[in-house]
This record gives structure tokens, sequence and C-alpha cells, in this order.
């Protein structure tokens, strides 16, 4: 699969606001984001499943990540990040799948195809 493309990461000051976006030239059935701070291993933080009313959150960010698609826009997804802290600062990955078989939201394995990644940075 053509990776995915993320994009809408940059700077701002904590407590501001960022809309990233993903997308992808093929359909992806679910749609999840990651992240990795500076000198840390990779966090899963949010998942979309096509259909799914219902998206999981890892608890540290429930209630400010939102994951969405984008109504506008075929094949892309969108993280709102809201009320953004310094702890927020990390590269920002969106991964898909198109056949999901069940298991751990947050194992990076379930994932078939990735995109680059965009940094968020966040200042105090």
């Amino acid at each position: 699969q053509v990776p995915l493309v993320e994009s809408g990461g940059g700077s701002v000051q904590s407590g501001g606001s960022l809309l990233l976006s993903c997308s992808s030239v093929d359909y992806v059935y679910y749609t999840a984001w990651f992240r990795q701070p500076p000198g840390k291993e990779r966090e899963w933080r949010a998942t979309l499943i096509t259909g799914d009313r219902d998206p999981r959150y890892s608890e540290p960010v429930r209630g400010r990540f939102v994951i969405s698609r984008d109504d506008m826009k075929e094949n892309t997804a969108l993280l709102q990040i809201n009320n953004l802290q310094p702890d927020d600062t990390a590269m920002y990955y969106c991964a898909g799948g198109t056949t999901w078989f069940g298991g751990p939201f947050s194992s990076a394995a379930k994932y078939d195809v990735w995109g680059q990644g965009t940094h968020v940075t966040v200042s105090s």
C-alpha cells in the first residue's frame, strides 16, 4: 500500500489546539494515531474503525483528543487535539489497515500502513 500522509503539525502555545490530517490514496478500514515524544517510545493514542460510533482512546488523552473521518475528503482521517500541553510535544503518526481481526488497538502490529509523521511542538 501507498504510505499515509500526515499534515497539520506545527508549533503552538500551551492551551492551544491543532487539527491533524491523515490522507490515504487507498481505502483504509481503520485508522489510528500514534505519537513519539522526543527520546521516548511510540505511544498509541486513538483508533477509529469505519462504521463504529465509538472511537477508542488511550486514557491519558481521552477528552482532549478527537479522532474522526473528514466528511469533505475521501480516505482522510482527522485528529483534533485540544488544550495542548508541553507533554504533547511529539512526532504524530497515523496508521491504518483494511481488515480488522480484533485485538489490542494499541498494538502497532495491527496496522499495515503508516505515514512519515507530522511534528507537534507545544511551548509553555
